[in-house]
């Protein structure tokens, strides 16, 4: 989704997976505008409803390749590697999956096991590297309910509905 919103100079530099929440470094020389990230999680969100299946098979890094998994981050790899497959792609784009990959391990069986993703912030790491923070499943759901209560707390502390909150701050600004 990132290569597909921002370009194909975006290659993966890091990442973390944990139960409910991921951390993924990225090459990328600026910030992401606010509806960029938001059309990457319409894209994430697109996939996981779509519920596809994750294939992994073991090949050479050559035929890994050559079947369209980006080499991550310069790593050197055995004579065998983990090749991961999911998601539907276009097939105007010559690929059955939306996402081949490189993985050292397996996450998920389908990608509606995901349930929901949210990106929760984007920042630098380094130059030219950036991140982005998500949460997933019941993660997500506890992050949007914090949200859902700063939001009702902040209406009840000005006095207002949930939905007036942003033009309460904005009146009391001017």
């Amino acid at each position: 989704a990132l290569r597909r919103i921002l370009g194909p100079h975006v290659t993966q530099k890091g990442s973390l997976v944990q139960e409910g929440y991921l951390r993924f470094d990225f090459s990328h020389g600026k910030p992401i505008a606010e509806e960029d990230l938001r059309a990457v999680e319409n894209i994430v969100n697109e996939q996981v409803r779509a519920n596809g299946e994750v294939t992994t098979r073991l090949m050479t890094p050559d035929e890994a390749i050559n079947a369209g998994a980006l080499a991550l981050f310069g790593e050197k790899y055995g004579e065998e590697v983990r090749v991961l497959s999911m998601g539907n792609h276009a097939v105007a784009e010559g690929r059955s999956a939306y996402s081949v990959e490189l993985c050292g391990g397996t996450h998920v069986a389908r990608l509606g096991d995901i349930g929901v993703f949210t990106i929760t912030s984007e920042s630098a790491v380094a130059a030219g590297i950036r991140r982005i923070e998500a949460r997933t499943g019941l993660g997500a759901i506890e992050y949007f309910n914090s949200m859902e209560d700063t939001v009702r707390s902040l209406a009840d502390s000005l006095k207002v509905g949930s939905g007036d909150v942003v033009s309460r701050v904005e009146k009391l600004m001017e």
